[in-house]
């Protein structure tokens, strides 16, 4: 029998060290599962480019759910044919789609969300209405994809999906997102199983994109309600637009003309708000939703 390798105190430590993150990450992602804020098929995105969530155990992200426990959790495996003891790592194709499908049905009584699709011009404040939007908890917020990096503050599943370039354009072929774009050399796309599973249960859900990206929402969801954020004025937006200190006058010339283009693109949305207020302008979008 093959003797274990043996570990110098350097290499023990740092092994003991990688055990701890891995359970508090696991133990994080459980927590987010539990209230709700992350769902079995999020656990799923992220498990294919995480190694320590690949090797949770699929009863324990189970057991994590709302309102499943773990008699709930066994039989459910049980039924799909998984056993006891399988990690997300060892769930074959048709186990995951079985598992992405349970947690998809709803209850008859339960009303789909609506899906909120928020653009408009660079510099007319759709960050300001959108971070709004969210902290009244109304809205479920998608977590979208990129091929480009995490920085040190980032966490996988929290901030974006961090997704390898192979693999971004795997899931554009098999349109696996609402919408994608590509911005300073790398791609950024909203998948589009959580967006629609989230809807399915009856949550409100914000998407904060560019015009191009809300045209491309529509074609796959026509059901979508588009809204474009409009500035009282165009030299409200002139001076918004011009006082950022950062830009060089050619870059400011360049985000007036692409201003125009886009104002341009009003009349292909549902709605038009004028932004003249925050307050007013998030109140009428609440009320879009009940």
């Amino acid at each position: 029998m093959a003797q274990p390798p043996v570990l110098t105190a350097e290499q023990r430590a740092a092994a003991l060290l990688k055990a701890a993150d891995s359970r508090k990450r696991r133990a994080e992602i459980k927590a987010k599962v539990k209230s709700g804020e992350l769902s079995v098929d999020a656990v799923l995105e992220i498990a294919a480019n995480e190694d320590c969530i690949n090797k949770m155990r699929v009863r324990e992200l189970l057991e994590a759910l709302s309102g499943v426990g773990k008699v709930r959790a066994a039989a459910l495996m049980e039924r799909l044919n998984i056993s006891p003891t399988r990690r997300i790592a060892g769930l074959g194709r048709h186990q995951i789609k079985e598992l992405r499908n349970e947690f998809m049905k709803i209850p008859r009584a339960i009303s789909p969300g609506t899906l909120l699709v928020l653009s408009g011009p660079g510099g007319v404040g759709k960050s300001t209405v959108a971070s709004r939007l969210r902290a009244s908890g109304d809205f479920w917020v998608s977590i979208s994809a990129t091929t480009r990096s995490a920085r040190s503050n980032e966490h996988d599943g929290v901030d974006y999906f961090f997704i390898s370039d192979e693999e971004f354009t795997r899931r554009v072929r098999s349109d696996d997102f609402l919408e994608w774009a590509e911005f300073a050399g790398n791609r950024y796309g909203t998948p589009r199983s959580p967006v629609e599973e989230a809807l399915r249960v009856g949550r409100n859900v914000l998407l904060e994109i560019e015009i191009d990206g809300a045209k491309q929402v529509k074609a796959h969801l026509p059901h979508a309600l588009l809204v474009f954020l409009e500035p009282p004025t165009w030299e409200e937006l002139v001076s918004r637009l011009e006082g950022r200190g950062t830009d060089t006058p050619d870059r400011r010339a360049e985000r007036l003309q692409l201003a125009q283009d886009e104002l341009a693109a009003a009349s292909f949305f549902d709605l038009v708000i004028v932004n003249d207020q925050v307050e007013r302008v998030v109140e009428q979008l609440i009320g879009l939703t009940s």
